[in-house]
């Protein structure tokens, strides 16, 4: 043993014989051994207590947010952001009676978070089986990118999502969104308009209402999903989808590239119904063809043809230089500035103003206009609000094209229809002040009161011309080139229009035309405008291809099935007072 192990020998016996305090040596260790054995239990107990509060607290902060997630909106503590700050309400769109035209609809969209997806390829085999639409090569390039989210399909179908949850996918998700629906279809397609995939208005009445301010709230965030007061139109949907199916069966029947025509009230100034084929559908406007986003009743402008000389009528008979009873030599051809003006059917004599009126007739009409002279003429279309932009609700309107100067030729060509061109609906709209009593009242496709739209009118001729302008539209389609527009018991009366096609800027040397045809009804006392227009035909009733061939018959079918919609009562016998008998 060495040195050392014997000193510590020797000190730890002396320590336990003699003990602390007077004690005995065995008396004093086995107290010291109580009191080690104290210390190490109530440090356990301490530290046991210690990690009980710990746990306790940890699950409290857990139970606590648990509690919270469990009673807030799910979209406030989405990683990916609140779904209606993206997609927040639009108000439905309805017809003037109620019926839906456009509404929301609740759906999903599929996305990734490329982060969490285990099995890229795997992923992208499976999401193919339900989805084969889907670009793989796009695909696995969202997949795989170091962002944490990516849109992978937009708007599926309950069916498309419960398969693809059935595959359970990690890092694959729905977030809500909303569609919009349009239970009309193409029917009212250039009226309503569509949206994009965003739920932002593109055109029609959808782009008007985030004109007024929707969009701009949309941006800042201050819409919401809370159901919003729907947008009346002015249109009856059970008028405009018969419109529509009259435009769609002309087309086949003559052959045309396209048609279009409106129902306009005169009084009040409100678009009952007005459609253009081609169109689109909204609910998938993107496969719809290039021609069908031409609103052609008043994105397009077109030289109207004859029925401009019911303007120049009415304007020689407003000037008080042409009555009724007057006549103009119609014999022979107008020369000027290296061109001959002529009649179509010619008639090679005096005419009076309705027998100008009933043929047709290029160079009576063409002196009439003569008589009111360059300034007045211009000055008259321009008080009809034919050669500014008309001013209506809807956001696709073209404006009028015209002469930059006037001369004689232009006056004279003008007058019958050519050098000058228009919208079909802003036409309509002129027609319809030389019927209701001389007041020119602005389009609108919103509802409008009869003593809003007195407010807001203004007098364009003289009653007395409105008079003769009824008397003439009348004796037009007994007598003239309206008589297939006629339907018993609703007095029709209008105005044809065949105008050479413009093409290009040049007219169309293969006898293209552009038929339209004007009027109104009843006549006796009009309440509505009706227009059409048929865009190069190659036939008609009889087998001709001028307007009172294809055109007129189409008001005629328009006013035969809408009239009972409108609540017009038909008129029998001389005195309307004959009843229709059945036996």
């Amino acid at each position: 043993m060495s040195f050392l192990s014997r000193i510590m020998d020797v000190k730890s016996k002396a320590h336990f014989s003699h003990g602390g305090n007077g004690r005995p040596a065995g008396a004093t260790a086995s107290t010291a051994f109580q009191g080690h054995r104290k210390r190490s239990a109530s440090q356990a107990r301490s530290r046991v207590a210690v990690v009980m509060a710990v746990f306790g607290i940890a699950y409290c902060v857990v139970g606590g947010r648990l509690v919270q997630y469990g009673i807030t909106a799910p979209e406030s503590v989405s990683s990916i952001g609140p779904a209606d700050h993206l997609l927040a309400s639009r108000p439905d769109i309805v017809d003037r009676n109620g019926e839906i035209l456009a509404t929301d609809i609740r759906t999903v969209s599929l996305y990734a978070e490329p982060h969490k997806i285990v099995d890229v390829d795997e992923a992208l085999e499976q999401l193919h089986t339900v989805l084969p639409e889907l670009d793989p090569k796009a695909t696995y390039k969202k997949l795989t990118s170091k962002s944490r989210f990516q849109w992978l399909q937009r708007q599926l179908t309950p069916k498309q999502q419960s398969r693809i949850l059935a595959l359970g996918i990690p890092g694959v998700g729905f977030r809500p969104e909303k569609r919009r629906f349009y239970p009309s279809g193409s029917a009212s397609a250039h009226i309503v308009g569509y949206v994009n995939i965003d739920n932002r208005g593109i055109a029609g009445m959808e782009r008007y209402i985030d004109n007024q301010g929707l969009a701009d709230l949309a941006a800042l965030g201050m819409t919401s999903d809370a159901k919003m007061e729907p947008v009346r139109l002015s249109i009856d949907i059970r008028v405009q989808s018969m419109l529509h199916d009259v435009l769609t069966q002309s087309v086949a029947k003559y052959q045309a590239e396209a048609a279009g025509a409106v129902v306009l009230d005169v009084h009040t100034g409100e678009v009952l119904a007005m459609a253009s084929v081609p169109d689109y559908d909204p609910n998938n406007p993107a496969e719809s063809a290039k021609d069908g986003w031409l609103n052609r009743m008043s994105d397009g402008t077109f030289e109207m043809g004859s029925t401009f000389k019911t303007f120049t009528t009415a304007m020689a008979l407003d000037s008080g230089k042409v009555k009724l009873t007057d006549s103009f030599d119609a014999r022979y051809p107008i020369r000027i500035g290296g061109f001959t003006i002529k009649d179509f059917h010619g008639k090679h004599r005096v005419l009076t103003v309705p027998e100008i009126f009933q043929y047709s007739s290029n160079i009576g009409t063409a002196k009439m206009a003569d008589i009111v002279g360059i300034p007045g003429h211009k000055e008259f279309l321009t008080r009809l609000g034919l050669l500014s932009k008309m001013q209506t609700e809807l956001p696709e309107v073209k404006s009028p094209s015209q002469p930059r100067e006037w001369k004689k030729i232009n006056s004279i060509t003008i007058s019958f229809g050519h050098g000058v061109s228009t919208t079909p609906l802003q036409t309509a709209v002129a027609g319809a002040a030389l019927v209701n009593g001389g007041k020119y009242v602005p389009p609108t496709f919103l509802p409008r009161s009869r003593d809003e739209a007195d407010a807001m009118a203004q007098a364009v001729i003289k009653p007395s011309t409105g008079e003769d302008m009824k008397f003439l539209l009348r004796w037009n389609a007994m007598n003239g080139s309206g008589k297939r527009a006629l339907v018993p018991g609703f007095n029709v009366g209008g105005k044809t229009g065949t105008a050479d096609k413009v093409v290009n800027g040049r007219y169309a040397k293969n006898g293209l035309n552009f038929n339209a045809f004007l009027s109104a009804f009843p006549i006796d006392d009009p309440r509505y405008v009706v227009l059409t227009f048929i865009d190069a035909p190659k036939t008609g009733e009889g087998g001709g291809r001028t307007a009172g061939l294809n055109a007129a018959p189409m008001v005629g079918e328009i006013i035969r099935r809408s009239a009972p919609l409108l609540g017009v009562k038909p008129k029998f016998g001389e005195d309307g007072s004959a009843l229709l008998v059945s036996y």
